[in-house]
């Protein structure tokens, strides 16, 4: 006959089934803390660096761009070099040593940001350039712009079907590459028609601050002229009020590149000749949707994108003053 187990046995036992259930339930605490882990969407640090924010179509193309980030509970981190490759440079890496997950740039220069470019590829950060392009192309995962050649035409088409001739005075911005491509469009469209000639040459850098000024100093040269074609609205505002403080705004048509609130108004009142209009709201959304394509590694087609620009005069402004940006 079997002799019963002693109490100390049976004890043992339960003691040994007690140990395994703690560990048991330790074991599977510590894989349900590594799952939630895992699950937890950690924000991701988007950086953007404009070539200025002294200009409010950046303005505009970066609220576009947040929208989108914190739509997916992520932060936009925006900085301003204020037309300083210097500190743009210094900014760029700045964001690259923080490790953020995408880069959004509008170089201050077409040249200038080849190491910048070359670490944000080495750290697998993709790069979106936009409102204009740069050289070292092959380091960029996506690039919008708008036809800015085509903006520079449709300005010297507008005006050679007004004018049979004409005097015409430049406000540049040739360092950006989206300014100098304005211009040369301007200027390739003229350069068979000797009876349309460049009097005067102005870098402004596409600021009204400094178009001002340089229009000042060259109306006080008495060069006799009819047309001031710029590079961009900002600049057409800063000449148009240098014209208006010395009464020679009367009779001159000015050109301008954007489609500004402010340039659109005054094509309706009939003081600006014209402004050729580009979606800044467009180019952000785009903008906005190639970071997420590229760190959800999908494929980005086309890689390269050119929007379409619209000539605004005062036969279809109308069309455009329910908005205040397109």
């Amino acid at each position: 006959m079997q002799k019963p187990k002693s109490y100390a046995y049976v004890f043992f036992c339960i003691l040994l089934c007690f140990a395994f259930a703690i560990g048991s339930n330790y074991g599977l605490e510590r894989i349900i803390q590594r799952n939630l882990i895992y699950d937890i969407k950690m924000p991701k640090n988007i950086g953007a660096v404009y070539m200025t924010y002294n200009n409010p179509f950046y303005s505009v193309v970066n609220e576009e761009i947040s929208k989108v980030v914190k739509k997916h509970g992520d932060n936009l981190i925006t900085l301003d070099p204020s037309l300083s490759l210097k500190k743009q440079k210094e900014q760029i890496n700045d964001l690259i040593d923080q490790r953020v997950d995408a880069l959004v740039i509008t170089p201050v220069r077409f040249k200038g940001l080849t190491k910048e470019l070359k670490r944000a590829k080495q750290y697998n950060i993709p790069v979106i350039i936009v409102d204009t392009e740069v050289a070292d192309s092959k380091y960029v995962s996506y690039n919008v712009s708008s036809d800015n050649y085509n903006a520079g035409v449709q300005c010297a088409q507008d005006m050679m079907a007004e004018l049979p001739s004409a005097r015409i005075a430049l406000l540049e911005h040739n360092s950006a590459y989206s300014g100098y491509m304005r211009i040369k469009g301007f200027l390739d469209t003229i350069q068979d028609h000797p009876e349309y000639q460049v009097v005067k040459h102005m870098d402004c850098k596409g600021q009204l601050e400094k178009a001002m000024p340089a229009t000042k100093a060259f109306l006080k040269e008495n060069i006799p002229f009819d047309v001031l074609m710029c590079l961009n609205d900002p600049s057409a505002l800063g000449g148009m009020a240098a014209l208006e403080e010395m009464n020679q705004l009367d009779g001159k048509y000015v050109y301008g590149i954007d489609g500004t609130p402010e340039a659109k108004q005054l094509v309706e009142e009939g003081r600006m000749r014209a402004t050729v209009a580009q979606s800044p709201k467009t180019m952000g959304q785009k903008a906005a949707k190639a970071i997420y394509c590229l760190l959800d590694h999908k494929k980005i087609a086309p890689r390269v994108e050119v929007l379409p620009v619209q000539k605004i005069t005062k036969d279809n402004v109308s069309a455009y003053l329910s908005e205040e940006w397109q």
